[in-house]
Formats: C-alpha cells, sequence, structure tokens
C-alpha cells in the first residue's frame, strides 16, 4: 500500500485539452462525441473554457481524486491544476462538465482533503457501540505536492463509549497544517438504542349513531310512537277505546 500510494506521488499526471469554443445546448453534441467540457479558473489566470477526452480525464481523476496535480497541456502550455467541482447527471451519474483550479506549485493553498477511518474501536467490536463519522473531509494548507491523498484516522484510541476523536488529536505533520478548529470533532462512539416498539392499542370502536331524539324514559321517540298514538287531550288512544267497548249499565 505505501509502494503503490509513494509511486502514485512519483508519477506525472498529463491530460491534454483544447479551447472550447461550444457553449449552451451544443454541448450535449460534444458529450456524444466522448468529450467532457471543462473550465480553468485561478488567482493568477483569466477563466478559460476547455475541453477534454473523457476516457483520459477518467484515468487521471481515478489516480488524482481531487487532491493530486494534474499538468494540463493547452496550446503547448503546461499547466499545473487540482480537478475541482465535477458536475454528474443526477440519473446517469455521467461527467458533464469539469472545474480545473489553477495553482503555483511553489505557493501553498488550501483545500479539503478526505477523510479514511482505519483501526478498530473497542468500544464497538465488543461494547456495541456505534461509530458515527462527523467529518468527512478536511481543510488543509500545503504545497500542492505535498497535499496528501487522504488523511487516516486510527480509531483504535476509542474504547469507551462516548469518547471522541476530534481535530487535536491528528498527529502533526510537516507537509500540510489543518486549517481547522482543535476541538472539532471528526468520529464518535455513542450508545446503541434500539427502536422503540409501541404496544398495540384496541382499534377504536365507533361511535353509536342515534338518528332520533330520546324520549324521558331513554327510549327513542320513533319507537315510542310505534307502542302508542296520543289523542290531542295527551290521553292514549287505545285506553279511550278499550273503555268504550263496556257495555252500557
Amino acid at each position: 500500500m505505501k509502494n503503490k500510494a509513494q509511486s502514485d506521488t512519483q508519477t506525472k499526471l498529463s491530460l491534454n485539452v483544447t479551447t472550447r469554443t461550444v457553449f449552451g445546448k451544443k454541448l450535449n453534441k460534444l458529450r456524444k462525441e466522448g468529450k467532457v467540457p471543462g473550465n480553468i479558473f485561478g488567482q493568477d489566470i483569466k477563466s478559460q473554457s476547455v475541453t477534454a477526452p473523457l476516457k483520459e480525464f477518467s484515468k487521471v481523476y481515478k489516480v488524482a481524486q481531487e487532491t493530486g496535480v494534474v499538468y494540463l497541456d493547452l496550446e503547448k502550455k503546461e499547466l499545473p491544476v487540482l480537478i475541482k467541482n465535477i458536475q454528474r447527471h443526477p440519473v446517469t451519474d455521467m461527467i458533464l462538465h469539469i472545474d480545473f483550479r489553477k495553482i503555483d506549485l511553489k505557493q501553498k493553498i488550501q483545500t479539503e482533503v478526505p477523510i479514511k477511518v482505519v483501526g478498530q474501536s473497542e468500544a464497538v467490536s465488543t461494547k456495541g457501540g456505534v461509530l458515527l463519522t462527523q467529518s468527512e473531509a478536511l481543510m488543509i494548507e500545503a504545497l500542492p505536492t505535498e497535499i496528501p491523498h487522504q488523511i487516516e484516522i486510527d480509531i483504535s484510541s476509542l474504547k469507551e463509549l462516548g469518547q471522541e476523536f476530534k481535530v487535536s488529536n491528528l498527529p502533526k505533520s510537516d507537509k500540510y497544517e489543518v486549517k481547522e478548529n482543535p476541538d472539532k470533532v471528526i468520529v464518535s462512539v455513542v450508545e446503541h438504542k434500539e427502536e422503540e416498539v409501541l404496544p398495540q392499542t384496541a382499534p377504536a370502536v365507533a361511535p353509536e349513531v342515534i338518528t332520533a331524539k330520546p324520549d324521558e324514559e331513554g327510549a327513542p321517540a320513533e319507537q315510542s310512537d310505534k307502542s302508542s298514538t296520543k289523542t290531542p287531550e295527551g290521553k292514549p288512544a287505545a285506553a279511550e277505546d278499550k273503555k268504550s267497548e263496556k257495555p252500557g249499565k
């Protein structure tokens, strides 16, 4: 692994680009031809539109990523750059546009470097903790040729639940300086919490719907009307009929 990293830093990565005069919707035709549009920017250079072969760029980017120096061959000029802001298609993930940041190899620059977690945490492996990565990259300052490909975070020091690995815990480097708050948390180990299972509740019973207003005894008025019919005087008609059936004296 170390030998590979050393060979990558010693290998000079070059990419041929040409000046681009096509813009807007016409770029789709350019992409179908296997080319990708790009832009070169920097403090000491005027923004310039270029085109790069997609296959060649993909090979270079696989090695350089966004931390390795790439030398652009443009009109017999060699421009050292860093690859920045790759725009991709949201569905196909096809590269649509690239930004190249022109750099001065003799001047330090600030750029973000990705984090890589290595080692094994005892708090995670034996105590059931969960490792949380709270920072995916760190801002550093270095000469372009000394920018690390990644910054390794050794989590073997995290032995207890609740422990954190901060920027201040990083080993010092003589090639780059981390430009972050020393108290910034990079990774931490938290206690695993199982999701609470809510108890099953009985289904709600639909309320009884009463269409008729109850009478004083609690029976619906509609049912009371069926059992008896009242006369205008308020006496039950059935009782009067029964009285009239009695034989006269």
